[in-house]
């Protein structure tokens, strides 16, 4: 199986790290060069990439440059689409997402599963875009993808189950834990996100009441709960990326 991704963000660049050492061919597209760029630094260099990876004695140095040859980065939309699993890694905008899963539709091939790694979009305004609803499904990813083990599947009533079932085992071979649920259009962020954000905004509210600092609330909740962060890092590290303390 050959593996597309869109976006060489940080999280982009993280999923397509992960898919490239569990032996897939990856192909990694992005529209901006220097988002390739960095992208590519993040797999290598980056905090959780490849040779930190073999220092800290995760990875052979034999996997992880057989993970780095499998990788492509590339600016050609083409290229990435011409795969057997596309996953989308765009910016959290729908209408940047429905273009994209339109023009996936018109440049995938017929079988290709075009997967969103959307956090809360519904999924079947995605699959409504296009003329393959059955292989349209949403894999949520957690920062930083190399370590995170989610894979939240989110189905739609027109996913096929042979769509579910060849993401599922693309997810365990990557080594996360695929656990699927149904797609919703009545709230953001179908399980993990909708109890995330209740969480984030009750530690506001403690911040906003002067109970504590975001530092605090950070370390209370990784020592209360084995949390590798707090609410606050997790937020900073999502957008910013997972940089050296």
């Amino acid at each position: 199986m050959k593996i597309g991704v869109l976006g060489a963000g940080v999280m982009g660049s993280g999923i397509a790290q992960v898919t490239a050492t569990a032996g897939y061919e990856t192909v990694c597209y992005d529209v901006d060069d220097k988002a390739l760029a960095q992208g590519r630094e993040h797999v290598t260099t980056g905090r959780y990439g490849l040779e930190r990876g073999v220092e800290r004695g995760k990875l052979s140095r034999a996997d992880a440059d057989a993970a780095l040859a499998h990788l492509t980065f590339t600016g050609s939309f083409d290229e990435a689409a011409a795969t057997d699993l596309v996953i989308e890694a765009v910016p959290e905008r729908l209408e940047l997402k429905v273009r994209v899963f339109r023009d996936l539709d018109q440049a995938a091939p017929a079988e290709t599963i075009l997967a969103s790694n959307t956090s809360g979009f519904p999924i079947i305004a995605l699959a409504a875009s296009t003329d393959r609803p059955d292989r349209v499904v949403g894999w949520h990813w957690a920062s930083p993808p190399v370590v995170m083990r989610l894979a939240e599947i989110i189905v739609t009533r027109d996913t096929s189950d042979d769509t579910v079932g060849t993401v599922r085992d693309v997810a365990a071979r990557c080594d996360k834990n695929p656990v699927v649920v149904k797609d919703t259009a009545m709230a953001w962020g179908f399980v993990t996100n909708r109890v995330y954000f209740a969480m984030i905004a009750e530690a506001q509210k403690v911040v906003a009441e002067g109970i504590a600092t975001p530092d605090d609330v950070d370390q209370l909740m990784m020592d209360c709960f084995r949390w590798p962060t707090g609410p606050f890092g997790m937020v900073k590290g999502a957008t910013e990326g997972w940089k050296e303390s």
